[in-house]
């Protein structure tokens, strides 16, 4: 039942719409059908840990595009829809409603969901997760001042919503089990700084401490944590990571590999399928190993990536990670992967602002994190970024020293 005619996404978040859009600028005339589980359209995520929780914006303001878009590009758009099966040897995918429908390409940006708290009491006393529009605005609810909520886990969902829930007036418990904040995504420094800052915010902060049991009494939530303390919580948010959402992949045969495994091209073994965003793992030639990344910059570039593909292009995933974090009046922004570092150099450009830049054994760029106002360090990780392209050694000393340009690095001996 394949349709020559027909591209189909599973996905309608980021990745989704943006591989749906570009489709339609490449030149596709063929049918574009733009599955999505959830009842909106295409909008931004990243929001709705900060601006949203806070009340400064709504989810309508983070539409990923206007209201018309998807009638003058002609793209069909099918909301609250599930798809139950993709039958491989047909071309074909079976939706949740029994309905069949042929592809010439498929898509796969089907995303990731929260990592669920697996605690006694957990279910009893209703935690709540951070991925959707539904989810932010039911959090948002239980907001306001007089309000006690207890946060586990530092990661960036986190220490987001802990500051978001402080700029609504509420009183915060951050319970996290490694012994620092952020502790997968940025140095000790930074994770510090940003510590401080919250601690300076009034959040309770409860690092090195796990939960041990919660149990719900009309409501209010009671927690013990590890360390024999108990609390009294009018609402629970747990933001303990994300998985991958690969099992519609997985019982199609397709390879799963961190994610739905792909080529540099960002197609799956099988050359009628490709992947996308939070779900797709893929090889970068610049690191030399396997990624699944999960930011909004990789979603944007990976929509776009894979809709050149299925119309035969032949480019590689090549962009190098970029994320970053609001919280409170300081951005955290971090490029590269620092985790390949076996040597960090520190930049201090004054109280507010702090570079940290990650070199490989052999001297090449590899990662840069930085904290600050997002105007004092943004054009300086950018920089970073484009040595990290471009295989750079920088002179460690001249990274230290404020007074040294980093453009002026930019003609540094490549590898």
């Amino acid at each position: 039942m394949a349709d020559a005619r027909r591209m189909v996404i599973v996905g309608a978040g980021q990745a989704g719409g943006r591989a749906a859009e570009a489709l339609r600028d490449l030149g596709w005339a063929g049918q574009v059908l733009l599955i999505g589980a959830e009842p909106l359209a295409p909008y931004h995520r990243p929001p709705l840990s900060k601006s949203v929780l806070s009340g400064e914006r709504t989810v309508a303001d983070g539409a990923l595009f206007a209201p018309s878009f998807f009638t003058e590009k002609e793209i069909e758009l099918r909301l609250a829809t599930t798809v139950a099966e993709i039958r491989r040897r047909e071309r074909e995918i079976l939706l949740g409603d029994g309905t069949r429908l042929g592809y010439h390409s498929l898509l796969l940006a089907t995303g990731a969901e929260p990592k669920r708290l697996g605690l006694p009491g957990a279910e009893a006393a209703r935690v709540c997760y951070l991925r959707t529009a539904g989810d932010a605005l039911a959090l948002s609810a239980g907001l306001g001042p007089g309000r006690h909520v207890l946060v586990v886990g530092g990661g960036f969902i986190g220490a987001e919503a802990a500051a978001s829930a402080v700029a609504r007036g509420s009183r915060v418990t951050l319970v996290e089990p490694a012994d620092r904040l952020m502790a997968r995504g940025v140095p000790r420094l930074i994770a510090e700084r940003m510590a401080a800052r919250h601690r300076a915010a009034g959040v309770d902060l409860r690092l090195a401490t796990g939960i041990a049991s919660l149990s719900a009494e009309g409501g209010i939530t009671r927690v013990e944590l590890s360390d024999g303390t108990h609390l009294a919580v009018d609402l629970v948010l747990a933001g303990i990571g994300v998985a991958p959402r690969t099992a519609l992949a997985a019982a199609a045969g397709l390879r799963i590999d961190n994610g739905i495994a792909t080529d540099r091209r960002l197609r799956t073994e099988d050359p009628n399928i490709y992947a996308a965003g939070d779900a797709c793992a893929f090889p970068h030639d610049l690191f030399g190993i396997r990624l699944r990344l999960e930011s909004w910059k990789n979603a944007e570039h990976q929509g776009r990536l894979a809709a050149q593909n299925m119309l035969g292009h032949r480019e590689a995933c090549l962009a190098v990670p970029w994320f970053w974090s609001d919280q409170y009046e300081l951005t955290i922004q971090v490029t590269g992967l620092p985790d390949l570092r076996a040597e960090s150099i520190e930049r201090h450009l004054g109280e507010d602002a702090l570079l940290i830049f990650h070199l490989a054994r052999d001297g090449r760029i590899v990662g840069a994190s930085g904290i600050g106002p997002s105007d004092a360090i943004g054009r300086d990780i950018r920089l970073a970024q484009m040595m990290i392209e471009r295989r750079l050694h920088p002179d460690p000393g001249a990274l230290a020293d404020p007074s040294v340009r980093l453009r002026a690095m930019l003609t540094t001996k490549a590898a």
